[in-house]
């Protein structure tokens, strides 16, 4: 687990990039937690409630469990590259994609 940064401390979204405001940071785990992961990684909040609204935890455990791999998701590095642009605090409503809203 990584170590709190300090609140002036400068924490980078490996992601997009971008300073991550201590409003805006989460701690993902690269491999979900209950498929047996420990090591987490700080997103901005708008990335890390993007990759759980389109990978299921399985997927993320089998497939994407390093910021590498979740870059070259399609969907993933599409919202990067859009996400890029926006403000350090930008936020905006995730909604799970309909694939995961089947299951």
């Amino acid at each position: 687990m990584p170590s709190r940064p300090a609140e002036h401390e400068l924490t980078v979204c490996p992601l997009c990039e971008r300073a991550i405001p201590p409003a805006q940071r989460d701690a993902h785990h690269l491999v979900p937690k209950s498929k047996g992961g420990r090591h987490t990684q700080f997103l901005h909040r708008v990335c890390h409630r993007q990759i759980h609204a389109l990978l299921s935890e399985t997927e993320l455990a089998r497939h994407y469990a390093t910021v590498e791999a979740l870059l070259a998701h399609p969907q993933i590095r599409s919202f990067v590259d859009w996400v890029k642009t926006k403000p350090d605090d930008f936020f905006v409503a995730t909604r799970k994609s309909a694939r995961l809203r089947r299951r």
